[in-house]
């Protein structure tokens, strides 16, 4: 009899999960202060942490998700049989209560949350039904960059003809007024520094950081998805109108003839071919008593065909992510003020599409950027560093920024410097450098630094024509910090203030899926300068400051 109930049960959740998975693929996420009751059953749950910790567990710190399903012997059985290598799962109630293991070890370069693991185990054993649940178990200063992992596994963009019209809209959320969207709750069992567990939920101001970065995080990975025909420049420009309305900003728009007239060269040459006219954006909170001024920088080609300098037929698919820099930006700028960013913050975006037509730049033409130095088009493929290079220039010498930051998808080397999972930092600051490295642990978007040597690599942009090329001589001497020495040419590399450069082209997506890579990292680097406490907690620290090495004549 016990038998035949099971294979009842088993037959109405999988109708129900196939009908779900047909009809359903929106999702909701819901981040909890604390556990709340359910029978699994019902509402499944995946609960994942690490070995350590989960031994740490009694059945009674998670009988609320599991009863009245799992017996505590079924649940410690099933702890005692996970072997991670590097992850390991186990089933406490046919597939609708799973525990999972995240890996063993985390070497100095990673995450100790583990957090592409996080986003790995949550999309391969989430059953896509109408509510369900996943419960991280971590230490404190763990649950800003797992809640992050599980909100990347849950992209937004899609055109399934089985979604109906859900990614019309850039801003809202998919499947607007959709009574069958899926809800996912996050939830966390917090293990305290004696190896105890925390008995005090996720506070009011902790549950809505973690709301809106996730929101951040979402925005971002859904511009980048989108393809062109749906994420132009007029747009990207029309996402940024609706969130500063949002947040009772507004914007500073320079477009087309004007983005010439005004000494925007690089932006202006990059996308005056387009049917869409290229765009210069600026976002700007300025809160009383602000005491510093930060400026983010974002690229935002949003398509990138290489302009007559082609692209292959091989290379060209997946250029839709070359916004990547710019939707990062995005999404950090709305959260950083959302949780009550204290200086001014300032979010450029250099928008454009690099296309090919009459009008389009020509290799060996000469374009005067907005520093005013002249820049000879060697490789019509190296626009971003032209849009970047306006970009900062207009940070330092409109906003007058004593930190300035910018993102770009901006070379294909960085992947082969860095790798998949690690953005490339660039940085006139060792401090900084040191601070980005931190911060990119702490929030799961990892960095990796590359070498800062502007009267090295320099050279690579001689021109006998004009101030430097835009392309290297040399493509076998570090193009990536090359890329970004271009960029640092232009704001001077005399300039007083932090400059940071972050090529974020690889980790921008995973597969086929964008990552919105950079959210989490903008937040966590910056975190100081919020009022909220969680961000707070995890910003980066001088307590272990670099050595200082002056340069000698």
């Amino acid at each position: 009899m016990r038998l035949l109930h099971c294979a009842q049960a088993l037959h109405r959740f999988v109708s129900r999960s196939y009908s779900s998975r047909i009809g359903k693929m929106a999702t909701d996420i819901r981040i909890k202060g604390s556990l709340s009751a359910s029978d699994p059953q019902a509402h499944p749950v995946l609960i994942i942490g690490q070995l350590r910790h989960l031994n740490l567990l009694k059945f009674d710190n998670l009988a609320s998700k599991l009863c009245p399903r799992v017996t505590e012997e079924t649940f410690l059985n099933a702890i005692a049989c996970l072997h991670p290598a590097p992850t390991d799962k186990v089933s406490l109630y046919l597939d609708v209560a799973t525990v999972a293991s995240l890996p063993l070890k985390a070497s100095r370069h990673n995450t100790a949350s583990r957090a592409h693991a996080i986003t790995r185990l949550v999309k391969n054993h989430v059953l896509n039904v109408s509510e369900e649940s996943v419960v991280l178990v971590c230490e404190r200063e763990n649950i800003f960059a797992s809640a992050c992992a599980v909100v990347r596994a849950f992209p937004l963009y899609s055109r399934k003809t089985g979604n109906g019209a859900q990614a019309r809209t850039p801003t809202g959320e998919a499947g607007d007024g959709d009574n069958s969207r899926n809800v996912v709750n996050v939830e966390f069992v917090v293990i305290d520094k004696d190896g105890g567990i925390e008995s005090n939920p996720l506070t009011a101001d902790e549950i809505k950081c973690l709301n809106e970065t996730a929101r951040g995080i979402r925005l971002t990975a859904r511009i980048v998805d989108m393809p062109c025909n749906e994420m132009n420049v007029d747009h990207f420009v029309q996402t940024i109108e609706e969130l500063a309305q949002e947040l009772s900003l507004e914007p500073q728009i320079i477009r087309g003839e004007e983005l010439r007239e005004r000494g925007f060269g690089g932006i202006y040459g990059v996308g005056k071919a387009a049917a869409v006219p290229p765009a210069l954006v600026v976002l700007s909170h300025q809160p009383k008593g602000a005491q510093e001024t930060i400026a983010l920088v974002g690229k935002g080609i949003v398509y990138d065909t290489g302009g007559l300098s082609i692209k292959g037929k091989t290379a060209m698919p997946g250029m839709k992510r070359d916004c990547g820099g710019a939707a990062a930006i995005l999404g950090a700028f709305y959260a950083a003020v959302k949780c009550g960013f204290k200086d001014n913050l300032h979010a450029v975006f250099c928008l454009a599409e690099n296309s090919v037509g009459p009008n389009a730049t020509r290799p060996d033409d000469i374009h005067t950027l907005y520093s005013g130095r002249t820049v000879e088009i060697n490789n019509t493929d190296a626009e971003g560093r032209l849009v970047l290079a306006d970009g900062v220039c207009f940070a330092n010498k409109d906003l007058k920024a004593n930190i300035i930051l910018d993102m770009a998808t901006l070379t294909g080397a960085q992947g082969v410097a860095t790798g998949k999972y690690h953005g490339a930092i660039l940085t006139n600051s060792e401090t900084w450098e040191a601070k980005s490295l931190q911060a990119g642990r702490k929030s799961g978007d990892l960095l990796a630094p590359i070498i800062y040597c502007p009267e090295l690599h320099f050279s690579e942009f001689a021109s006998a024509l004009a101030d430097m090329k835009n392309s290297v001589a040399d493509r076998q001497n570090a193009q990536s910090s090359c890329a970004g020495i271009f960029v640092a040419a232009h704001l001077g590399f005399d300039y007083h203030g932090v400059w940071m450069h972050v090529d974020m082209a690889t980790p921008v997506h995973c597969g086929e899926r964008a990552t919105g890579y950079g959210v989490a990292l903008l937040l966590t680097l910056f975190g100081s300068h919020t009022n909220s406490s969680l961000l707070q907690s995890i910003a980066p620290t001088d307590e272990e400051p670099p050595t200082k090495r002056l340069c000698r004549d």
